[in-house]
C-alpha cells in the first residue's frame, strides 16, 4: 500500500495509545464542559448585562481552545461532528472510532442543555424565553437580532443563515484537521481551533446564535423547544447539522483532492529521478560496436592470407602442367 501523507496523519493521530472507551469517554465529558460554558454565558451573561459581541467571540475561542488542549492527547478532543466526520473522511479517525465520538459529543451537549436548564431561575416574569432566547442557534424569527430587526421590518432568512454557517463550519473544520497531525503541537492545534471559532462566532452569532457544531445546536435545542421561544429551535435544528456535515465534506474533499496532487507529482518526480539514474543505451550500444569493428580488423588479415597462399598454389600447378 502507498504511504500518502493521509495515512500518515492517520497513523500520527487518530490512533492513540488510550484505549476506545477513555476517547470516547474524553469526547463526552470535553463536549459537556465546552458546551455548558457556552451555555452558561449565553444565558446568565447576554440576559443580564446584554448582548456583547467581543465576550461572545472571545468566549467562544477560549471555550474551545482550553477543552481541545486538555483532551487532545486522549481523543485528539474534536469536540465536533463535522470535525469527526472530515477525520473520518480524509483517514484521520477510524469510522467506528467517529460514529462513537459523534454519539458522545451529542450526549455531551444534551447533559449540558439539561443542566443549564434545570438550574436557570425563572418566576414569572424571568422566563425560561428570556434566558435561552440567545443561547439557541436559529434564523428568522429564532435569530438572537430578531426582535431588533423587526423594528425595522426585517429578518435573517434561511439563504443568509446557511451561507454564514457553512463558511464559519469550514474555517472551523479546516483549522483542526489540518492541525491534526504529529508535527502540530497541542497548544498549536488548540490555539488555531480556538482562533477559527472565535472568528465564526464573531460572523455568525448575531445571524444564527453562532452554531457551527451540530451537538451544541442539538444539546440546547431539545431542553429549549417547550420554553415557549418565538421560533422553536428544534423545527430548525437541521439547517444546523446539514451545514457543518456540508462543510465537512468540502474540507475533506479538498484535502483529498490536494494530496492526489501531491502525489501524483512525488511520483513524476521519483519515476524522473529514475530515468537518470539508468545507463544511456547509446552507450550501451558504443561498446559492442567497437568489439564488432576489432573482430572484422582481427580477421581481415587471416582471410587474406589465405587467399595469397591459394593463388600461389595454383601458380604453382599451372607451371607444372606446363613442363
Amino acid at each position: 500500500m502507498t504511504d500518502t501523507g493521509l495515512q500518515r496523519a492517520s497513523d500520527a493521530t487518530a490512533n492513540t495509545k488510550e484505549p476506545l472507551a477513555v476517547r470516547v469517554g474524553a469526547e463526552l465529558a470535553g463536549s459537556f464542559i465546552v458546551f455548558f460554558a457556552i451555555y452558561s454565558f449565553t444565558t446568565f451573561g447576554t440576559a443580564l448585562f446584554g448582548v456583547n459581541m467581543a465576550f461572545i467571540a472571545l468566549a467562544t475561542g477560549v471555550a474551545y481552545a482550553a477543552v481541545t488542549l486538555v483532551f487532545s492527547k486522549v481523543s485528539g478532543g474534536q469536540l465536533n461532528p463535522a470535525i469527526t466526520l472530515a477525520a473520518i473522511l480524509t483517514g484521520k479517525t477510524q469510522v467506528l472510532d467517529g460514529v462513537l465520538y459523534i454519539i458522545a459529543q451529542v450526549l455531551g451537549g444534551l447533559a449540558a442543555g439539561a443542566l443549564i436548564v434545570h438550574i436557570l431561575p425563572t418566576t414569572e416574569t424571568l422566563t425560561e424565553k428570556i434566558w435561552l432566547t440567545d443561547a439557541v442557534n436559529g434564523f428568522g424569527n429564532g435569530s438572537v437580532s430578531a426582535s431588533t430587526l423587526s423594528s425595522v421590518s426585517a429578518s435573517f432568512d434561511i439563504t443568509l443563515a446557511v451561507v454564514v454557517e457553512i463558511i464559519a463550519s469550514i474555517m472551523v473544520v479546516a483549522a483542526a484537521v489540518v492541525t491534526m497531525n504529529k508535527e502540530t503541537t497541542a497548544a498549536a492545534h488548540a490555539t488555531a481551533i480556538g482562533f477559527a471559532y472565535a472568528l465564526g462566532a464573531a460572523m455568525t452569532y448575531p445571524v444564527t446564535g453562532a452554531g457551527m457544531n451540530p451537538a451544541r445546536s442539538t444539546g440546547i435545542a431539545v431542553f429549549a423547544s417547550n420554553a415557549g421561544l418565538s421560533q422553536n429551535p428544534l423545527q430548525q435544528l437541521w439547517v444546523f447539522w446539514i451545514c457543518p456535515v456540508l462543510a465537512a465534506a468540502i474540507v475533506a474533499m479538498i484535502m483529498i483532492g490536494v494530496q492526489l496532487l501531491r502525489d501524483n507529482a512525488n511520483a513524476k518526480q521519483q519515476a524522473a529521478e529514475n530515468a537518470d539514474t539508468l545507463p544511456n543505451p547509446a552507450d550501451v550500444a558504443a561498446p559492442a560496436q567497437s568489439s564488432d569493428e576489432a573482430q572484422q580488423v582481427t580477421f581481415e588479415p587471416a582471410g587474406q592470407a589465405v587467399q595469397e597462399e591459394t593463388e600461389a598454389s595454383d601458380h604453382h600447378l599451372d607451371a607444372q602442367s606446363e613442363q
